[in-house]
């Protein structure tokens, strides 16, 4: 197995699911993934729809035709562009930030837009600064504001998943130093972790274990 950046993995990766037909809406990753720029040409080549937080210093291309910096252009925005969306539900209610996006210069297919999206924390003490977070997005050209909030808020169940199964069932308690070995691990740890999920889902909260079945003689 050769050496690939996380990026060029990812698109082996998604390149296997789309040909094996697995259904896919919306493709969401940190921003490893989010500033590669390949990736983002590659999603759009295939009909990928994407929100992919990038860093603030990420350029892209404006509908003017200019190279801007990600956190400039979110700056110049008024105040009336931002808009309070939940990006869903968390441990402690709706998880409320303030939401911005502007539209950038449209790529491949001309019936989807992009843009770049930005996530602005509420404050909850007096002289607290909001933090920043920004997102390139690129999907049909009627996709709202909130359905991109929905999205960027997916990642977040991914990252409860992925520790969920680090505690549960060992996702990263692995000792070894071929592939081989890594790749049964992992695809072991993540089976366990389905069942787990799956048990979890469908049992109710409180109920009795169930009675073994009865032998017959």
């Amino acid at each position: 197995v050769g050496f690939a950046t996380k990026p060029e993995l990812a698109r082996r990766l998604l390149g296997r699911a789309l040909d094996a037909g697995v259904p896919a809406g919306w493709l969401t990753a940190d921003e490893i993934y989010g500033q590669d720029k390949r990736l983002r040409v590659w999603c759009e080549q295939h009909g990928l729809r994407y929100v992919l937080a990038t860093r603030s210093n990420d350029t892209v291309a404006t509908a003017d035709w200019r190279q801007r910096q990600v956190r400039a252009l979110i700056a110049e925005l008024p105040d009336a562009a931002w808009m309070r969306c939940s990006a869903g539900a968390g441990a402690h209610g709706q998880r409320l930030d303030d939401w911005a996006r502007l539209e950038l210069l449209a790529g491949f297919d001309p019936s989807w837009a992009r843009w770049v999206l930005a996530r602005r924390s509420i404050p909850t003490e007096a002289g607290e600064e909001p933090e920043l977070a920004y997102y390139v997005c690129a999907g049909p050209a009627q996709t709202t504001l909130a359905q991109l909030v929905a999205v960027a808020g997916g990642r977040w169940r991914i990252e409860e998943c992925f520790q969920a199964a680090k505690n549960e069932a060992g996702l990263a308690s692995y000792q070894v130093r071929d592939y081989t070995a890594w790749y049964r691990h992992i695809t072991l740890a993540m089976l366990a972790h389905a069942y787990l999920s799956a048990t979890r889902a469908t049992a109710e909260k409180g109920a009795p274990p169930p009675e073994p079945a009865s032998s017959s003689r």
